[in-house]
C-alpha cells in the first residue's frame, strides 16, 4: 500500500491493477486498467524447450507473472504516479486516470523485471527507475533517469559493478543529486546524481539490500535487506557536503550536530527472552571524518618493495635484524581527536586506528577516567582506554584532528566546533549545572590521588613482603632487617585497612559494625555521580569532607614509608648481599 502525501488517500496494487482510496481504505476504485504486457508466459521456452500443462511443478508453488510490482507517487505534483511491472514496463499517469507507458529503456533487455521507480522530491518531470534481469541469469545493474516524466531515459549506471543487480533506489531530501542503490552485493551512493558511485560499507556486510527508507527527522538511512535483516546508518548528512575538493584534500571533519546529553537507562527488562531490542546510536558526540591516506609502517613499505621484486623476478634483499627490530617496536600510526572547550583547555582525547575513506568516532560527553590504569601485559597500545570519568560540562566544545606516524605528530584539520546540550528529561536536574560539574571535578581529583596511593600502597605492602622474603633467605643478612621490614608491614597493613575496611562476615547489621572506610565513602559518591545530574547532596559533601580530614594522615605515612624508610632498609640489604627485589637496582662494583 502507498499513501500519498498530499491527502487521506491511500493507493494499492493487486495483481495487474491500481486501486485508490481516499477515506482511508473503507471504500476503493479501480483506476486503471491491466497496465502490464499482458504475455502469456507459458508461451515462451524454459531450458530452450516448450512445456505441457503436464510437466512437473510449472504452474505450482511459482508466482503469478504480470504484475504491478512497484509504485510511486510525486512528492511535487498531486496524482502524478508510476508504476512499474514485472514484465518490463513503467506506466504514467498525470490525473490519477489515464496512463501512458513509458519509453523505450536503453539497453535494458525487454521483459525485465521492474524492481524500483522513484519520483523526484525536486523535480515533477524527473523520475529514476531500477531494472532486475536476473531472472534470465543476467545480474547487470540497470539504473536509468528520465527528465521528461518517462518520455526518455538515459542510464546512470556509470561505475557500478558489473555483477550486481539493483533492487532499490533512494533520494535524499535535502540534496537532490544525494542518491542511494540497493544491489545485490551491498549498498551505493552517489553525490552526483548517478555519474559516480561509492560503496558505503561501515559495518554492512556484503548482502543484497532490498528496501530503503530515510528517517527525515534524524537524517537516518534504514535498509531491509534479503534474510530479515534491517540496519540502519544514523545521520548520514555529512554525505551531502562531500565534495571532490573534500575527497581531494588529506582530512576533513563534517559539521558535527549538537549532542544530546542525558544519562543511558542501561538495558531492557521485564520481557524475558522474548524481548527484542536492538542497539541504539552510540550515545555522545559523533564526529564524521574523511580521511585520504594512512601513512605506511616500515613493515608495510618493505613488504611493497618486495612484492614488486618478486613480481620482476629481482633479488629481494633480506633485511637487518637492526631493521627487523625497528619494524618490530615501531608504533603503528593513530589518529588523535583533542577535545577542547571554549577557554581553550584540553577536556579529553580520543584514539583511532586511522582508515581511508569515510569514518567515524564517538565521544561519550564525559572526562578522562582519574582512576588508576594498569598496563598489565607490559606494551604500549595507543587505543586502550580505562573507564571513562564523569559528564563533562554542557555548552560549546571544539574538536581537532591529528595524525601520529613515523615518531611525529601531524594537525590533520582544525578546531570544528559543536554543542552538548542537555536533553530535557532529567527528573532532579541540578539548579547550577556548572557548580555540580566543580565539585564533580574536586572529586575527580580525589579519585586520582586516593585511589592511586591506595593501589600505590598494596604494591608496596608486595614489595615488603618480597624483601622481607629476600632477607630471610639470605645467610648474610642480619635478622634486624627483618624485624624493620615486619614493623612496616604492619604499618602498612594499618593503612590498607583504612582505605578498604573489613568485609562483614554477614552483612552490615552485625554487632558491632565496622567503620565506614575511605573508599566506601569515596565510592558512594563516585556511584551517585557517574549515572546522575542531580546536584550532590549533603551526604555526598560530607563524605568528601571526611576524605579530606583523613586521608592527609595516611598519605603522610606512605610517603615515610616509601621515601625514607624502605630506601634505607634496601641499603642495609645491598650491604649484606640479597638478591635483587623489585625497585632496587643492583650496586655494580
Amino acid at each position: 500500500m502507498f499513501i500519498s502525501s498530499f491527502s487521506h488517500t491511500r493507493l494499492y496494487t493487486a495483481a495487474n491493477k491500481v486501486f485508490r482510496s481516499d477515506d482511508r481504505g473503507n471504500t476503493w476504485q479501480v483506476i486503471s486498467d491491466d497496465l502490464t504486457t499482458g504475455t502469456d508466459r507459458n508461451n515462451w521456452p524454459v531450458m530452450g524447450k516448450y512445456w505441457s500443462a503436464d510437466a512437473v511443478a510449472k504452474d505450482v508453488s511459482t508466482s503469478l507473472y504480470g504484475l504491478i510490482v512497484s509504485l510511486n507517487e510525486s512528492l511535487v505534483k498531486e496524482n502524478l504516479l508510476y508504476a512499474g511491472t514485472d514484465d518490463g514496463l513503467i506506466q504514467i499517469s498525470e490525473d490519477a486516470k489515464t496512463w501512458r507507458k513509458a519509453g523505450n529503456f536503453p539497453d535494458v533487455p525487454e521483459f525485465t523485471y521492474v524492481s524500483d521507480v522513484l519520483a523526484s522530491q525536486f523535480d515533477e518531470n524527473v523520475v529514476f527507475a531500477a531494472f532486475n534481469n536476473t531472472l534470465r541469469d543476467d545480474f547487470k545493474p540497470y539504473l536509468l533517469k528520465s527528465s521528461d516524466k518517462g518520455k526518455t531515459w538515459t542510464s546512470i549506471t556509470s561505475n557500478l559493478p558489473e555483477n550486481g543487480s539493483v533492487h532499490t533506489i533512494a533520494q535524499d531530501f535535502v540534496n537532490p543529486d544525494l542518491l542511494f542503490v540497493g544491489t545485490e552485493f551491498g549498498l551505493f551512493f552517489s553525490i552526483d546524481g548517478g555519474g559516480q558511485w561509492t560503496q558505503l560499507n561501515g559495518g554492512l556486510p556484503t548482502i543484497a539490500v532490498k528496501d530503503i527508507a530515510i528517517q527525515n527527522r534524524e537524517s537516518d538511512l534504514v535498509l531491509a535487506t534479503f534474510g530479515r535483516g534491517f540496519y540502519i546508518l544514523d545521520n548520514y548528512s555529512p554525505l551531502r557536503s562531500i565534495s571532490k575538493p573534500i575527497m581531494d584534500s588529506d582530512a576533513h571533519v563534517f559539521d558535527i550536530k549538537d549532542a544530546l546529553m542525558f544519562v543511558e537507562t542501561g538495558g531492557k527488562y521485564g520481557q524475558g527472552s522474548t524481548y527484542f531490542a536492538s542497539k541504539n546510536p552510540e550515545f555522545g558526540a559523533t564526529f564524521s571524518y574523511w580521511l585520504k591516506e594512512v601513512p605506511k609502517t616500515l613493515t608495510e613499505k618493505r613488504r611493497e618493495k618486495e612484492k614488486e621484486l618478486f613480481k620482476k623476478g629481482e633479488r629481494i634483499p633480506q633485511p637487518t635484524e637492526a631493521e627487523l627490530r625497528a619494524e618490530k617496536n615501531e608504533i603503528a600510526p593513530y589518529l588523535i581527536f583533542t577535545i577542547t572547550d571554549e577557554s581553550g583547555n584540553v577536556v579529553r582525547r580520543l584514539y583511532s586506528k586511522p582508515s581511508k575513506g569515510l569514518n567515524r568516532i564517538v565521544w561519550d560527553l564525559r572526562y578522562a577516567t582519574t582512576s588508576p590504569l594498569r598496563n598489565r601485559d607490559g606494551k604500549f597500545d595507543p587505543f586502550k582506554e580505562g573507564n571513562s570519568g564523569l559528564f563533562a560540562m554542557p555548552g560549546k566544545y571544539f574538536v581537532a584532528m591529528d595524525m601520529f606516524a613515523s615518531g611525529e605528530t601531524k594537525n590533520l584539520t582544525g578546531p570544528k566546533p559543536f554543542k552538548a546540550v542537555v536533553l530535557n528529561n532529567t527528573t532532579l536536574p541540578a539548579e547550577d549545572r556548572a557548580e555540580l560539574v566543580a565539585f564533580q571535578q574536586k572529586v575527580a581529583e580525589l579519585i586520582r590521588v586516593v585511589q592511586g596511593t591506595d593501589n600505590f600502597t598494596e604494591e608496596l605492602a608486595d614489595k615488603i613482603a618480597t624483601m622481607m622474603q629476600a632477607v630471610h633467605q639470605t645467610p648474610g643478612a642480619s635478622p634486624a632487617i627483618e624485624a624493620k621490614l615486619n614493623a612496616l608491614s604492619l604499618k602498612v597493613d594499618d593503612i590498607l585497612y583504612a582505605f578498604n575496611g573489613k568485609e562483614p562476615r554477614a552483612s552490615r547489621e552485625e554487632n558491632p559494625p565496622a567503620p565506614v572506610s575511605i573508599n566506601e565513602r569515596l565510592g558512594n559518591i563516585i556511584y551517585a555521580f557517574y549515572g546522575n545530574t542531580s546536584a550532590p547532596t549533603t551526604t555526598h559533601r560530607r563524605s568528601y569532607e571526611i576524605i579530606r580530614d583523613e586521608f592527609p594522615a595516611l598519605y603522610t605515612q606512605i610517603k615515610q614509608i616509601s621515601e625514607v624508610d624502605l630506601p634505607a632498609i634496601e641499603a642495609e640489604m645491598e650491604k649484606a648481599g640479597v638478591p635483587y627485589t623489585p625497585g632496587r637496582l643492583p650496586e655494580w662494583k
